[in-house]
């Protein structure tokens, strides 16, 4: 087939592809398909890996790991949790018939290392000895090397069984942007590309704020790797730069980065960018800037993704073969678009597949949303969704909530609750103490009730819409009026009415999650424990008017 036909034209469509949050990508092809992973911090199973056969299009894959090391911040035990700490910008590789997916988890200070013989899995869990911040591997025939750090950037090569640093072996500054007044090189993608060492950074702009990929390149690996910034654009979106993410070829010897921009409470989001080389150099777009128009691989024309976001009627299909029930519902038996706010406690929750039904137990007592536990959740798609579930809240203790939340630092939710007289439906949020990057005091966890609604039935539906165009970064509430109708499950549609509730909650991307704002469906008791509440026929809308 000709080269040319393997090309489509493409527009400004293309980007940000996903159009949810996937920080920090690295991105590998076999053969004709295409693999990312991306940080997923506190989030669990963790790990995400997906796949494309284009570049713009994704889908699940498989998650690395179930569980990492179940301590106290992970099993979000008493008081502590793991926040915007978790797994780390991940390196993907494949060599010599084996996948490597390596990072560092900030919360336990270690270094880990998990390998497979399929993309799909199982993954075996090793450690590296030390610390290597935003870490990226080479394999260089039968040599292999970690480069890593913030502000000056080390290679360190490791010992043939990847457990340590070679005894003798090279350790060595690559790299320094010692003195920068705000974010030094740091996010490191290391390559070799036709016999030359490529490192690539993000970093900020030294007169404002404003991410910047850098790439510095040498001859040998103990050689002076010389360079500086690449792609200089935020893509007219407030100011947002693009940068930090992996370079991969497409069968027909084309080169293209994907890297992420800062979309405001949404997350970063990918956006895949052309490469070029010129004398041996890596030239980003066009004029360090993102082209508007660009050609892409065309992939498999008739292929049908699986969305990264979805409905759930909390059922299943069966007949499956093993590694696809893994790969579509993983270790949990939900669908893969869902992960738990840390690692759940799966003695509390109870699949009712029969009925559709999800039910959630309260296993402990909460001063906030925050510190419950088996919070189920997805990604918000920008630039507009909204999030539909019908709660049954008849097994609720007094004290208890339960219902749909956006979840970030500064969150906002429409939950049902009991109280001594009854149910009520109520609106409540954490209010940002300032708009910055900078994490909200861990002090400030109360949350303020704007509105409560005393209702008769026990079963409710509950709806949030979340607006990020131009980083409006808004979410509003909303309660079914079912009228005379008091049965959500059977009601009629035609009946009842969507009634605002509470505020418009304002959402932040904040250093204190480190994660673009998600739905959560939750049940946490204030109270006493051993409530419980049924959660079905959650409604993903991806777009609303």
């Amino acid at each position: 087939m000709n080269i040319d036909n393997k090309l489509q034209k493409q527009d400004t469509k293309v980007n940000p592809i996903t159009r949810l949050d996937y920080p920090d990508p690295d991105v590998i092809r076999i053969d004709d398909t295409y693999y990312m992973i991306s940080t997923t911090m506190h989030f669990m199973p963790g790990g995400e890996i997906l796949r494309s056969y284009d570049l713009i299009n994704w889908e699940h894959a498989a998650f690395v790991y179930n569980r990492l090391d179940s301590t106290d911040g992970q099993r979000l035990e008493g008081a502590e949790n793991i926040y915007g700490k978790g797994m780390w910008a991940a390196s993907l590789r494949f060599h010599r018939g084996v996948f490597y997916v390596c990072f560092v988890a900030n919360d336990t200070g270690k270094t880990y290392l998990y390998m497979s013989e399929s993309i799909a899995g199982p993954w075996k869990k090793h450690h590296i000895e030390g610390f290597y911040h935003d870490c990226s591997l080479l394999f260089d025939g039968d040599n292999v090397y970690i480069a890593y750090g913030n502000k000056n950037i080390y290679i360190t090569q490791l010992n043939k069984e990847l457990t340590a640093p070679l005894k003798g072996g090279l350790h060595r500054l690559a790299v320094s942007d010692a003195g920068h007044p705000g974010l030094g090189y740091e996010g490191t993608h290391f390559y070799k590309v036709n016999g030359k060492y490529y490192l690539f950074f993000i970093h900020s702009l030294r007169d404002r704020w404003m991410r910047t990929e850098a790439c510095f390149v040498a001859d040998s690996i103990d050689g002076t790797f010389t360079g500086g910034d690449i792609l200089i654009d935020d893509r007219g979106y407030c100011g947002q730069g693009v940068a930090q993410g992996g370079i991969v070829d497409t069968p027909d010897g084309k080169w293209y980065a994907v890297l992420f921009q800062d979309y405001g409470a949404v997350g970063r989001i990918p956006v895949l960018v052309p490469v070029t080389w010129e004398a041996g150099y890596p030239v980003f777009g066009k004029d360090k800037r993102v082209p508007r128009q660009f050609e892409v691989p065309c992939g498999k024309e008739s292929y049908r993704y699986k969305p990264l976001v979805q409905s759930d009627d909390f059922r299943r299909e069966s007949g499956l073969l093993e590694e696809k029930e893994r790969e579509l519902y993983g270790c949990y038996g939900l669908k893969s678009v869902w992960q738990f706010n840390h690692e759940p406690n799966m003695q509390l929750i109870t699949q009712d597949i029969e009925n559709g039904v999800l039910w959630v137990e309260t296993g402990k007592r909460c001063q906030s949303l925050l510190q419950a536990a088996n919070v189920l959740t997805q990604r918000m798609l920008f630039p507009r969704c909204a999030g539909e579930v019908t709660v049954d809240a008849a097994a609720l203790k007094v004290g208890d909530y339960a219902g749909i939340c956006a979840l970030q630092g500064c969150y906002g939710m429409v939950a049902v609750t009991r109280r001594d007289d009854g149910f009520y439906l109520v609106m409540k949020s954490k209010i940002a103490e300032e708009d910055s990057l900078r994490a909200s005091s861990e002090e400030n966890i109360e949350e303020k009730e704007w509105e409560a609604v005393p209702i008769k039935q026990s079963t409710v539906r509950l709806r949030l819409e979340v607006d990020f165009t131009q980083m409006k970064d808004e979410a509003r509430f909303f309660y079914y009026d079912y009228g005379n109708d008091n049965n959500a499950q059977n009601h009629d549609w035609d009946s009842g009415t969507w009634r605002p509730i509470g505020i418009a909650q304002k959402l932040y991307f904040k250093l204190d999650h480190f994660a673009g704002c998600r739905f959560g469906l939750f049940a946490y008791a204030t109270e006493q424990v051993g409530g419980r509440a049924g959660f079905s026929k959650f409604c993903y809308h991806k777009v609303y008017m």
